[in-house]
């Protein structure tokens, strides 16, 4: 019967455009081609990491020293080259894992053009094409229905909705959705970048970096260091040109103490951290497009979870089957008849869910049948020898007869907790057509579906729940539905209806703070109920699959899709679930935390490195002195006090709980050790001048041992608790500082030049005395607690 009404939909209702109307409407560009942006290009990668405030201080003062030094005084240039080159690199693997995930084959679409059917790429349609849909094929375009057979439409990619929509002629439709049954003609009324799902996509194309905590604070001491930079390097550049001979010295003196008050190495070991924990991430297929979204997520204590195809893997499964009558009998026969009904009738979601489940039975003869319609709500076949059976909503097919009464309240008590329930009945009465139900019906048995849960879910929702996140299940679905999905993931609370929220914001962050479930929840509203969290101090993640979570994701502080989810999602999530597991969150949390533990522990080194600094030059600024370093001497000290032993402790498996405040913490013991470094390190330099005897290059070592000592001690305070490991990471730098002092290569590299036993053991008693108050609680009670490693 149906079958009959379905082929004579293939008959497209008018001739559609002829060739003239479409070449006038490629040239007027209505067309449904769009322009696809995935990611940035290289260009704009290649120049967000080049010209950055880190690069631009840094490389002028590289460009000084290699005009007036030797090259022996630009090493610090390989740190900026090889930040650079990570962050260059890092955003290249993501986009071009981004791209191959976007090339998806364009599936063809059929439209009517010069009175017959023709097939076309789905970017070749134009505006005011006639377009065939049968089962499967997507809504490529927005428009308008002009004949249907049973067509039905799955909006979940747009609204969450898991029911499909029936639809019939003179019915919208919008794009991203998918016909699930029947066919039918529509004529393509928004096209390209006018369709609504490419309106969607569009509002949240802008690339924007992720707000990183870590990635503000390094970026204001940069700024800090910048402001102070100019003041103290012009004082200093007038005192060296007063204590040379010559510009040369003095610039290079001059840069010796500018630069050392860039943490150059900082910047690098937190792209190197960061970009380390992608490469581990990436090991478990989660791609990471942005390196300040693996820190970002150990911050969040707010979750977003959509629905479906996110708690659900967007597919049914038969949740529990139930008998209206205690005959044992009667189960076998009952589930013979679905599977025949599953076998012989057009397939439609449901229908294929139950066939997988029960098989066809031989011998069944089917002579008559109703295809599944959502306007009638029930399909039915007769079988030659064993009667009518019929499929569909309870309350469609039950009758006024008392056998009914108690299926009836079963399938009421069922739907009220958000279940979806199908009822089967048998008839003695053969079909006579597809819109009249047999009257004599039988109760035969009811059978519950469900949407299929990730079997992950339930393990980063726990895992949220452990560590104090909060979870909010935001879906377009029946609220009874998503409440009791929601239950079944581990999720408890009442759902509530969106269509019921306030507007005003205030009163919706309110509302949203105070409920965990909500459903029939629209695109729009998602975005705001994120923002509405935000505006209440919470770090928001999102994570969805659909078009109808695109302005959501982009509007949370993190955006996680799946690798299944819509391109356009995926583009701009920051992190892709490859595997679409969510059973990786946790190590995301970790990895980030852990991060944040190391790159706070190793902030402390490098910025204690900019206070001596800065001290430093103000303090023979003002006295006019002679800077107590050679550029080389400060990347010795840098190497083996802070940058090898920084990167060591940058890779440390320390994870505590994110905290706010990074940077009022490492201000806490940078600070005053920096202090300490510098009154060391002068008064060392200073009884080396009051030498007759001492040169400036000796003073200058002695300044460098005595610096060096203060800087171990700083290494390890912020190492402690001293490990086997670290224990031994510290051994070996000191040895590797000693042996530049004792290696003849080694002291004409770095210009060691020893002063008389006497002076060296002073320096080195200053040293000894600073790292002792370094050591002590009075600063050392400052540095950052972690736990064992």
């Amino acid at each position: 019967m149906s079958d009959s009404s379905q082929s004579g939909c293939l008959e497209a209702p008018s001739p559609g455009l002829n060739s003239a109307d479409v070449a006038e409407r490629c040239r007027a560009g209505l067309t449904n081609r769009v322009q696809r942006e995935t990611s940035r290009t290289f260009g704009e990668i290649v120049r967000a990491n080049v010209f950055t405030r880190f690069n631009a201080i840094l490389g002028g003062l590289l460009v000084v020293i290699l005009i007036v030094g030797p090259v022996q005084d630009a090493l610090f240039g390989i740190i900026l080259v090889t930040n650079t080159a990570i962050g260059i690199l890092q955003e290249v693997r993501a986009k071009r894992t981004l791209d191959r995930l976007s090339l998806l084959i364009a599936q063809p679409i059929t439209v009517a053009r010069d009175g017959g059917p023709v097939v076309v790429g789905a970017e070749d349609g134009v505006i005011d094409d006639l377009i065939l849909l049968r089962v499967g094929d997507p809504v490529i375009a927005d428009g308008r229905v002009l004949s249907s057979a049973d067509l039905e439409i799955d909006e979940a990619l747009l609204t969450g909705e898991a029911e499909p929509r029936p639809v019939a002629g003179g019915d919208d439709l919008r794009s991203g959705t998918v016909a699930v049954a029947g066919s039918g003609w529509y004529v393509a009324t928004g096209v390209g970048e006018l369709a609504y799902a490419n309106r969607l996509a569009a509002e949240a194309r802008t690339f924007t970096m992720a707000q990183s905590e870590l990635r503000r604070g390094i970026d204001r001491i940069l700024t800090i260091t910048a402001w102070a930079m100019a003041p103290i390097g012009g004082l200093l550049l007038i005192s060296q040109l007063a204590a040379h001979d010559g510009i040369r010295p003095a610039l290079s003196a001059t840069v010796a103490g500018t630069m050392s008050m860039v943490p150059e190495g900082l910047v690098l070991l937190t792209s190197m951290s960061l970009a380390l924990s992608v490469l581990r991430l990436g090991r478990r297929q989660v791609l990471v497009q942005d390196l300040g979204a693996v820190e970002l997520l150990a911050r969040v204590d707010v979750v977003c979870f959509d629905k479906t195809g996110t708690l659900t893997d967007g597919s049914m499964v038969i949740d529990r089957f139930e008998m209206a009558a205690d005959e044992e009998v009667a189960a076998p026969r009952a589930t013979a008849a679905i599977g025949a009904l599953a076998a012989h009738l057009p397939a439609n979601a449901t229908l294929s869910v139950l066939g997988e489940r029960w098989p066809a039975p031989p011998g069944w003869t089917m002579t008559s049948a109703a295809p599944f319609s959502s306007a009638r709500k029930w399909s039915g076949a007769t079988f030659s020898g064993q009667g009518t059976w019929l499929i569909g909503a309870p309350e469609v097919l039950a009758t006024n007869e008392p056998g009914w009464e108690p299926m009836s309240r079963r399938a009421a008590v069922l739907a009220a907790e958000g279940r979806r329930v199908v009822a089967l009945a048998s008839s003695p009465d053969p079909l006579v057509d597809a819109t009249t139900l047999p009257d004599d019906r039988l109760p035969v048995a009811l059978v519950v579906l469900a949407e299929q849960l990730r079997g992950d879910a339930s393990v980063a929702l726990d895992y949220f729940a452990a560590q104090g996140i909060a979870v909010k299940v935001i879906s377009g679905d029946n609220p009874l539905t998503v409440q009791a999905l929601a239950a079944d993931a581990g999720v408890s609370g009442e759902a509530s209806d969106a269509r019921t929220l306030p507007e005003d914001p205030s009163a919706l962050a309110d509302a949203v703070e105070r409920t965990t479930i909500f459903g029939r929840v629209v695109p729009e509203q998602k975005r705001a109920m994120v923002v509405a969290l935000q505006s209440r101090g919470h770090t928001v993640a999102m994570t969805g699959d659909g078009v109808n979570d695109v302005l959501a994701i982009k509007a949370a502080d993190l955006g996680v899709a799946v690798g299944s989810a819509a391109p356009a999602t995926r583009s701009i999530a920051r992190i892709v679930l490859l595997d679409g597991s969510f059973s990786t969150l946790p190590e995301i949390v970790h990895e980030g935390r852990r991060v944040i533990a190391n790159v706070e522990r190793v902030a402390n080194l490098f910025v204690s490195k900019t206070v001596y600094a800065a001290v430093l030059s103000l303090a023979t600024g003002i006295a006019r002195w002679p800077f107590p370093f050679l550029p080389r001497h400060l990347s010795l000290i840098g190497s083996m006090t802070i940058g090898v032993p920084g990167f060591f402790l940058a890779l440390g498996p320390d994870a505590p709980r994110a905290r706010a405040g990074f940077e009022q913490r490492i201000a806490r013991f940078a600070v005053p050790a920096g202090l300490v470094a510098a009154t060391a390190t002068f008064c060392a330099f200073a009884v080396a001048r009051s030498r007759e005897s001492t040169s400036l290059d000796e003073a200058r070592t002695a300044s460098t041992a005595a610096l060096g000592l203060v800087g171990f001690g700083v290494l390890v305070a912020l190492a402690r608790p001293l490990t086997r490991r670290r224990a031994t990471l510290v051994g070996v730098v000191v040895a590797g500082f000693a042996l530049a002092f004792t290696i003849p290569l080694a002291r004409t590299v770095f210009a060691i030049d020893l002063p008389e036993a006497e002076l060296f053991l002073i320096a080195c008693g200053f040293g000894t005395a600073g790292a002792g108050v370094v050591l002590s609680p009075l600063v050392a009670g400052r540095a950052p607690g972690r736990p064992s490693s």
